[in-house]
């Protein structure tokens, strides 16, 4: 399929036949510099070359920012207690509901299992407050003394020079077909937050464990720091919506909120959360805040998006490819496993992506780490 090369990259990053050219560079650094003027920039932006997600090597423009907005301070997220209303928000069904301590205290009813049970004797929530608890629970095999909690990651517990590089193809790779995000992520906002994919909320209720949002649709994992799995009034109040694009995906196309468009033109975006108009090409609109989803999946090849920075090799898969592009299916080695994908992509992005301790996900998984190394798909290289 042949795409339209959004508006934006056209004017913004230039055409691909120039790039060899100092100038042309240079505006093209400068456009994306201005584009990320709000986030907290470590390094970059620069133009390098690049491997995407289905092999097309290409150039693209990597920057490193530090993982959490500066201009304000993420959460809260869990109640304190079962009549305080200072919690943020979960999504589930398509809505947004609101975490304050009667929605804590009426888990059970909401999901209709007795077995809810995050409200101490005296009133105050069950709450992940240390980094040991936040590590405990904040993994698909939530450790049993962490069940029943409200899992609340800090900031804090971050190392200070904890960052993100993300590096994103300067013109988009169209595929044939979409691209599953839960190995890249979605994107990346203009203030340097990672737009994530859906969290994994099988895994988190399965635990009896709830980890809520904040207003603004982020919490805060160890392994990329604050992130966000909804786009809400933080990122589109005071904006022109349907002109300023609010983050680019790691496939180079743009993303736009929803507030900025008709719903007869939300009605025709594609699996993806996708459409093409003449005026902005093709382009992705961020999904409901409800659903979970800020894209369905990806139109063209990914970048990556890298905890520890270095060369970006998208369509490497060592040791389970998560942590760069979208790489291969793991469906099957799922199944062959016994759990379900979802599972698996999340326990490795949350074991350290392509750098995971495979024993260490084995033990995660509470399956034989053998069978997990067989099970888990070859690299092409090999």
């Amino acid at each position: 399929m042949k795409f339209l090369i959004p508006a934006f990259t056209i004017i913004a990053i230039s055409s691909a036949q120039a790039h060899e050219h100092a100038d042309d560079q240079a505006i093209k650094l400068e456009s994306i510099e201005r584009f990320f003027e709000t986030a907290q920039i470590i390094e970059g932006p620069e133009i390098l070359d690049c491997t995407l997600s289905g092999g097309a090597k290409t150039q693209c423009f990597s920057i490193t920012v530090k993982s959490e907005p500066s201009n304000y301070t993420p959460g809260p997220w869990c109640p304190s207690t079962a009549t305080s209303d200072d919690g943020g928000i979960w999504l589930d069904d398509g809505k947004v509901h609101n975490v304050d301590g009667k929605f804590i205290s009426d888990l059970g009813d909401f999901y209709n299992d007795s077995e809810w049970s995050l409200v101490n004797d005296d009133g105050t929530i069950k709450i992940t407050d240390t980094l040991e608890a936040c590590q405990g629970a904040a993994k698909p095999n939530v450790e049993a003394q962490y069940q029943n909690h409200c899992v609340q990651c800090e900031l804090a517990y971050m190392p200070d020079d904890a960052s993100m590089t993300y590096v994103i193809p300067l013109v988009p790779v169209p595929t044939n077909g979409a691209n599953a995000t839960l190995q890249s992520g979605s994107g990346v906002a203009f203030n340097g937050v990672r737009f994530d994919a859906a969290a994994p909320v099988d895994a988190i209720l399965s635990a009896h464990t709830l980890a809520p949002f904040d207003e603004c649709g982020g919490h805060v994992n160890l392994h990329v720091g604050y992130h966000y799995h909804a786009v809400t009034e933080c990122l589109t109040e005071g904006r022109d919506n349907r002109a300023a694009p609010i983050g680019m995906a790691m496939d180079g196309f743009l993303i736009y909120a929803r507030e900025g468009f008709k719903s007869e033109e939300l009605a025709s975006l594609d699996q993806c959360n996708g459409r093409e108009t003449e005026g902005l090409g093709y382009h992705y609109v961020a999904g409901e805040a409800g659903s979970n989803a800020i894209l369905g999946c990806l139109k063209a090849q990914a970048g990556c998006a890298l905890v520890d920075g270095g060369i970006c090799d998208a369509s490497a898969t060592t040791r389970g490819g998560p942590g760069g592009g979208d790489g291969p299916d793991f469906s099957e080695a799922a199944t062959k496993l016994g759990i379900s994908a979802e599972k698996l992509i999340s326990t490795m992005q949350q074991a350290g992506g392509r750098d995971a301790d495979l024993a260490e996900v084995a033990k995660m998984l509470e399956v034989n780490e053998e069978a997990l190394r067989a099970a888990l798909p070859t690299p092409p290289s090999q």
